[in-house]
């Protein structure tokens, strides 16, 4: 069995590392697993925009997935986590621009996906988190 390698991507992850005492990615094999991202900045700020959060996100996953040796082709399984709109339902922005941004990153790959609401997140004003497993071939 190949050995777990972590990575803390440059910038906020490394900023989590010393601070939280977590990685960003791991790798075994072929395979990555990354932490929920979210759609900060590397100063942990957030847009007031929630499509800009989200789009943020996005891009925050593929630097992260970059660190392991794996990009937004490789994945095969998202989890995403959502401050709802609404009580009964996550909301159409998110929706949109989560669609919207996995066929930007990953074309004709659609990969599964689960999207859930929660209450809160681990950061104030944060509102959506995205978290992906990838196989890298």
């Amino acid at each position: 069995m190949n050995a777990p390698q972590f990575f803390a991507t440059p910038g906020y992850g490394e900023t989590q590392l010393a601070n939280m005492h977590y990685q960003q990615a791991v790798r075994i094999g072929d395979r990555v697993e990354i932490s929920g991202q979210g759609g900060w900045d590397d100063d942990w700020n957030f847009p007031e925009d929630l499509e800009d959060e989200i789009v943020r996100a996005f891009d925050n996953v593929a630097r992260t997935l970059a660190t392991a040796g794996a990009t937004w082709r490789d994945v095969v399984a998202v989890d995403s986590y959502h401050i709802p709109g609404s009580p009964d339902f996550i909301g159409a922005v998110h929706n949109r621009v989560m669609v919207e941004q996995f066929r930007k990153h990953m074309g004709d790959r659609a990969p599964i996906w689960t999207e859930i609401g929660v209450a809160a997140l681990g950061a104030p004003k944060m509102r959506v988190e995205i978290r992906v497993t990838a196989i890298v071939s």
